[in-house]
């Protein structure tokens, strides 16, 4: 490996946080591409236990795996640029494009443009899959443990603790009967843990007390604070496990908008860079400007900033204070092995997202069905759209036969949809 300048990092973090498109899967490839293919400042193991570790944790995991890289590079301090810039970016344009959402409704051009763009990142994320499987599947269990998450995650929805529980279970008692190459690595500090979580646990929630303590547990933006806190210490699975959960609380519990404009919240996320998970930037905006009968701009602000908040603070504790434990497991011989069975599951948990991100790329307004606890989805009336299948495959010349950066094929096929829109637009 070698190892980057803190400035020289901070400027691929900021990279990949504005070409972070394409929900976990997108995210999760264009960093192995960036960090261990390109520049190899972590190697294929250590990016698949990172991989795994923020798999166990709630919240959105393509954020922790960047904040986790940084640490590794830079503690601290490189956790913090990491995840940070991984956010912001996306968070800026997902803002302005609320803001302008609120004020004119849906807006025509930006969402043909990102056709293009998703029908390119699907080509990443398939690239992505590929290169992962081959490199974490190298027994017939592992195989099959792959096979089993996919097939459990996609047609029965299988609670995503249940698969990792399973997984780690199953490799944990296939381990080898031998000891870890090398010596030991030393078991982190207790109190050293117990310090960082106790700070960061006070960045997060005392904001947010104070907050509650000057408006009242009554007040829009407490209620939002305490909302969003609360989802993001039980987003088990990343944010697909939660969506559904949270769009049904914003509309019908709260109100803070309808089901269509939940709708549109979560296409929004989907076509951004950053994690899916900043819908709820969305949803607090939109609460908050509204909740005082006239639309605000500054409490749709507010509202913005403390979903933020309560949904990405946490993130550092969970990776600040789990992270020193990870080398450590993987050293064990079989928590290593736990390792690679997560590792195993996780292949199949990506290949979910995948298909799930192709469906709804290729055949938008694509439908889910549901028998007992089996799913399938059916066709829209029109059937594959054909702009984003030649869009997809101009994006797969680009990247495997061309070898094209991801940067330069983003914009090739955005610029295409663009124009395709352009031409057919009246007048």
């Amino acid at each position: 490996m070698s190892a980057p300048t803190f400035a020289e990092a901070v400027r691929v973090w900021a990279r990949i946080g504005c070409l972070s498109f394409g929900g976990p899967a997108g995210q999760i490839a264009l960093m192995h591409r960036e960090i261990v293919e390109q520049r190899k400042w972590l190697d294929e193991p250590d990016y698949l236990n990172a991989l795994n570790f923020c798999m166990l944790l709630p919240g959105p995991e393509a954020m922790q795996l960047a904040t986790y890289a940084g640490w590794r590079l830079h503690g601290v301090r490189g956790g913090l640029a990491a995840g940070l810039l991984f956010v912001l970016p996306g968070a800026l344009v997902v803002l302005a494009l609320t803001m302008a959402y609120a004020a004119f409704g849906r807006l025509a051009p930006v969402e043909a443009a990102f056709v293009g763009i998703k029908a390119a990142v699907l080509v990443i994320v398939v690239e992505a899959l590929l290169r992962i499987a081959r490199r974490a599947l190298h027994a017939a269990a592992h195989w099959t443990i792959a096979a089993a998450a996919f097939v459990g995650i996609f047609l029965f929805e299988a609670p995503f603790p249940l698969i990792v529980g399973a997984a780690a279970a199953i490799g944990f008692a296939l381990a080898p009967q031998r000891r870890a190459d090398g010596p030991a690595e030393p078991w982190p500090s207790p109190r050293r843990t117990l310090a960082t979580l106790g700070l960061w646990l006070a960045v997060w929630l005392v904001p947010l007390g104070l907050l509650w303590a000057l408006l009242g547990g009554g007040h829009v933006l407490a209620e939002i604070g305490a909302f969003f806190s609360m989802l993001a210490v039980v987003t088990f699975g990343g944010a697909y496990a939660v969506l559904a959960y949270m769009a049904q609380a914003a509309v019908e519990t709260h109100g803070w908008l309808d089901a269509g404009e939940m709708l549109d919240g979560l296409g929004l996320a989907e076509t951004t860079p950053g994690p899916l998970i900043l819908v709820t930037e969305f949803v607090g905006y939109l609460g908050a400007a509204r909740s005082g009968g006239e639309a605000s701009l500054l409490r749709g602000l507010a509202g913005a900033a403390v979903t933020l908040w309560a949904t990405f603070a946490p993130c550092f504790l969970w990776v600040f204070a789990g992270a020193p434990y990870v080398q450590r497991i993987a050293r064990a011989p079989r928590l290593r092995a736990a390792l690679q069975g997560i590792t195993a599951a996780v292949v199949g948990v990506i290949l979910n997202l995948s298909l799930w991100f192709g469906l709804h790329v290729l055949a938008p307004g694509i439908q889910e069905r549901a028998t007992g606890p089996l799913r399938w989805w059916t066709l829209p009336p029109d059937g594959i759209d054909p702009v984003a299948a030649v869009l997809a495959a101009v994006a797969a010349v680009a990247l495997l036969a061309l070898h094209q950066g991801v940067l330069r094929t983003l914009v090739l096929c955005g610029g295409l949809a663009l124009a395709w829109y352009a031409l057919q637009a009246p007048g």
